[in-house]
């Protein structure tokens, strides 16, 4: 039934709810979802309230029947399988709602599978540590145990460019770590987070676990972040919202994934085939909507000619179009509006001197993969987070220009650097301010077991990643018995 409803999603109107423990809500406040593209309704979602968002709260904390190792990965590993026998109407879903092209919808599923696999693998393991206390002229015939216990409730607040991976990446390990979660998705993309979370409860997780609340931002959002009772939130967006978080949480842990600034760093001693690769897939892939997209491409002055040459050529393989069509490569950003504000710090470049030399076109929430040059560096396009297919190249004089100019913004997420000298690798590995370097791939590239996360105004410096997440999702608790 599932696969039917959403495969006609063209034609028929998905009705969602908000879900309190697996019990729709009814507050008769309905949200309306379009699809970026071509203005279409695609669904609708019942909306919570305060009372809602109450409810879901001491539902959680009430608890039910407490889930082992072994079931909690049952349940990981069945949601698993239930995903890829409805790749195919998940991923239309995404499309229609979201504006990403099929391509990166399909490939979004199966990054989702993984983080639901490795998930469930931890569960699996044991996660304790002993510590011997003879080891010093102080010590005792003891040993210290160490197990890791469940927090009783954390909030996972998502955004809209990732619909469904976000949402499993917070989700899964908190189960795998047997905390209840209320999840807020982006009211931007619902219809996603809200199917999962079905498919969860389908795959036996007890409903009391997960929760998935819409509404206002007073009666949702600040609610869930603000009440004592709850241990942790997890957020993944804007700087200004996830800085307002930290100032309003109280006390409470917070994990805050806020966006980067993403160099692709081109050395003169580059492969330029590899480099002129790794800068499409990095600038252009989920529309340039990734927090870890190519966001600046910063090439050698003795090089910059000839890789944009090559950059162009390749960058003019990326079709954009209806992101229904398969050979689409590049559909919409998430809607109109971000589309205009792309548009207008394009302007704003062009202006101050930079020139286009591919796309800078748009056509509702379409804007065409766009090659920018002579970019300066104080221009609004390399300074903050431009969320779409904008690829600007900027030149560096050397390693010492290179190093400062990836690191003369407020963001510090990830990199990427194209070189075939290790003792170049290994200096921008020890001085660019950012959370992960990569070397010779795009900033973005991880597998979802490893740990993730920025410095600076991309985050705290806590890793998420299904392993480090789960630590987060967790406390230790230490005990020691005579041995």
């Amino acid at each position: 039934m599932m696969k039917e409803e959403v495969l006609t999603v063209t034609e028929n109107i998905i009705k969602l709810a908000s879900l309190v423990a697996g019990k729709p809500v009814s507050s008769g406040k309905q949200l309306v979802v379009n699809n970026p593209y071509n203005g279409r309704p695609v669904g609708t979602v019942e909306m919570a309230g305060l009372s809602d968002t109450q409810a879901a709260i001491e539902m959680a904390l009430k608890g039910g029947k407490v889930l082992n190792r072994y079931e909690r990965y049952s349940v990981l590993d069945k949601a698993r399988t239930l995903l890829l026998e409805r790749k195919e109407a998940f991923a239309q879903l995404i499309t229609a709602e979201s504006g990403l092209c099929i391509t990166e919808t399909n490939y979004e599923i199966g990054r989702a599978h993984d983080v639901l696999l490795f998930a469930a693998m931890e569960c699996l393991k044991d996660d304790g540590q002993v510590f011997s206390c003879d080891i010093s002229p102080n010590g005792k015939q003891r040993k210290i145990f160490t197990l890791r216990e469940p927090l009783k409730l954390a909030v996972a607040i998502t955004p809209f460019n990732h619909p469904l991976n976000q949402v499993v990446h917070k989700i899964a390990p908190a189960l795998a770590a047997g905390t209840p979660v209320i999840l807020k998705p982006s009211e931007k993309t619902p219809l996603t987070a809200i199917r999962f979370v079905e498919l969860l409860y389908e795959a036996g997780l007890p409903a009391y676990m997960l929760s998935v609340l819409l509404g206002n931002t007073k009666d949702v959002a600040e609610a869930l972040v603000q009440d004592p009772r709850v241990d942790l939130v997890s957020f993944t967006g804007s700087v200004a919202v996830g800085k307002r978080i930290a100032q309003t949480a109280g006390y409470k842990k917070v994990i805050l994934e806020l966006g980067g600034n993403d160099p692709l760093i081109i050395l003169e001693d580059a492969d330029l085939n590899l480099a002129v690769e790794l800068a499409a897939e990095g600038s252009f892939r989920n529309s340039g909507q990734r927090c870890t997209a190519v966001k600046r491409i910063l090439v050698h002055d003795s090089i910059a000619e000839e890789f944009t040459k090559r950059f162009v050529k390749k960058a003019k393989e990326y079709t954009c179009g209806d992101p229904a069509d398969p050979k689409t490569k590049v559909g919409t950003v998430i809607d109109e509006q971000a589309a205009i504000y792309l548009e207008n710090v394009v302007d704003k470049a062009v202006a101050a001197g930079a020139k286009i030399l591919l796309g800078g076109k748009r056509t509702g929430a379409l804007l065409q993969p766009t090659v920018i040059i002579n970019v300066p560096r104080d221009a609004q396009m390399v300074v903050q987070e431009s969320f779409g297919p904008l690829a600007p190249i900027l030149t560096f004089k050397d390693l010492d220009d290179a190093i400062a100019l990836s690191n003369s913004t407020a963001f510090g997420l990830s990199s990427g650097v194209v070189t075939s000298n290790m003792e170049n690798a290994i200096r921008f590995v020890k001085e660019l301010q950012v959370g992960t370097v990569n070397i010779n791939e795009v900033p973005g590239y991880r597998i979802e077991s490893s740990p993730f996360g920025g410095i600076k105004d991309s985050g705290l410096g806590i890793k998420e990643g299904v392993i480090e997440a789960i630590k987060c999702f967790t406390y230790v608790k230490t005990f020691s018995m005579p041995w």
